[in-house]
């Protein structure tokens, strides 16, 4: 994979945690590092310079959703997915593989990637969470050879193998590419979960093919999805399997178990089984506590909606300072103390219509450089588009902020102490 560079710069004494480099045809990459959703070609309501400016060096767009809307092709044409959406920043697509979940088991099960990942989980998961019977709502039929699905905008019928995957992600012309995957859901069995396995391992390695058929080496690197539920000898089997298939790194995927616990244990059986020379991509994961704990077990790349969906939620992410400050004045929810929910602000508040200060007055952003809460709550109380723009710069900002801080720590020798600030800041 010409064109491409990893090399490992630093690694913390005492965790798996690292700073590693990525070179690729459109930028070096500092990991550890967040990329924040470009579902569309697009970090919604920023531009191509906004993104820039926050200071994120990483983009996952989604692979089903331009399929669909505007077409490979029409990508292709204009140029591939740089040109088209004039982002000059690495670019990763996804393999399709998850909207196997969101049409199917996720439907189904009533659980989903961000919301009710975890069901073992009671702060994110209704009580009544259950597997129901698949019903006509359910868009996507998996076989063996293939996924056949129903377009979620018009009800078109469409089949996606890994050869069609990555010849989408190849006209498409993004920097990662990822092997096509099936993705279970936490309330699959584990007799599914083995026969998924069975039949993603067998996916990898036709993508594999496929890369070689479609994808210039020179300007794309392929990322092998590990896969193997919340199952232990399952995990280790995907790690063990995909580790012998040649590739430029891995991206860990599909349930990752029914609690934040089973979460880890996952990434403590798969990562010491993967080449350690090799960039470690934690699919679908970006809250704060998560971060640490998954860093220091060796995720190198994180990618996530939070920072795009909780603007539009009327929510922003404050270092543990101020933080602190909106705690003092009873401005965070009474459940303000879960390590989940620190850090979000209600920028709707009533109580920040007359506060002339910025979202974070520590925050070096352009929204918290130029604007107040006061106005920021306006914009949101008159339903204003640029509400949306001005907390999404300051979201994204915050996770790129914070994955610069924690590269510096891992350097200096001190993310224990940068982990303690974070996940467990003194609340008055």
């Amino acid at each position: 994979m010409n064109g491409f560079e990893f090399r490992i710069d630093h690694k913390d004494a005492d965790t798996r945690a690292r700073v590693c480099t990525i070179v690729t045809p459109h930028g070096s990459i500092s990991t550890p590092t967040l990329a924040p959703v470009g579902t569309q070609a697009t970090v919604k309501s920023l531009t191509p310079e906004q993104i820039q400016a926050t200071g994120t060096q990483l983009i996952l767009a989604n692979t089903y959703h331009l399929y669909l809307r505007p077409g490979a092709a029409r990508i292709a044409a204009a140029g591939g997915i740089h040109k088209f959406s004039a982002i000059d920043l690495p670019i990763m697509t996804d393999s399709g593989g998850f909207q196997v979940f969101s049409l199917g088991s996720s439907i189904r099960d009533g659980v989903g990637k961000i919301a009710n990942i975890f069901p073992g989980d009671r702060s994110r998961v209704p009580h009544n969470v259950q597997r129901t019977k698949t019903g006509n709502n359910v868009l996507v039929k998996v076989t063996d050879e293939e996924v056949v699905f129903r377009s979620h905008l018009d009800g078109s019928l469409h089949h996606f193998s890994p050869e069609k995957s990555l010849e989408v992600q190849s006209l498409i012309g993004a920097d990662f590419v990822l092997t096509f995957d099936e993705c279970t859901s936490p309330l699959d069995t584990y007799e599914y979960t083995r026969l998924s396995l069975e039949r993603t391992h067998r996916w990898a390695t036709r993508s594999v093919d496929a890369y070689h058929k479609f994808s210039s080496t020179n300007s794309q690197a392929l990322q092998v999805v590990v896969q193997g539920g919340a199952y232990r000898d399952l995990r280790e089997t995907s790690a063990q399997f995909c580790s012998q298939l040649p590739c430029f790194g891995y991206s860990i995927g599909g349930s990752l178990g029914r609690s934040k616990f089973d979460m880890l244990k996952v990434l403590e059986w798969t990562i010491p089984l993967l080449p350690e020379s090799t960039p470690k991509h934690l699919l679908g994961i970006g809250e704060v506590t998560d971060i640490f704990d998954c860093v220091e077990r060796g995720v190198d790349i994180f990618d996530c909606v939070i920072p795009t969906r909780w603007a539009r939620n009327h929510t922003a992410l404050v270092s543990p300072t101020t933080f602190e400050e909106f705690n003092s004045h009873r401005l965070v929810s009474e459940r303000g103390d879960s390590n989940d929910l620190k850090y979000r602000v209600g920028m709707t508040n009533s109580a920040l219509k007359d506060d002339y200060t910025p979202i974070d007055p520590l925050c070096t952003c352009y929204t918290c450089q130029r604007f107040t809460r006061a106005y920021i709550n306006h914009l949101y109380r008159a339903s204003e588009l640029l509400a949306y723009s001005l907390v999404t710069i300051h979201n994204v900002h915050f996770f790129a902020n914070l994955m610069t801080e924690i590269r510096k720590a891992i350097i200096d020798g001190t993310y224990a102490t940068l982990k303690e600030r974070y996940v467990r800041p003194r609340l008055t």
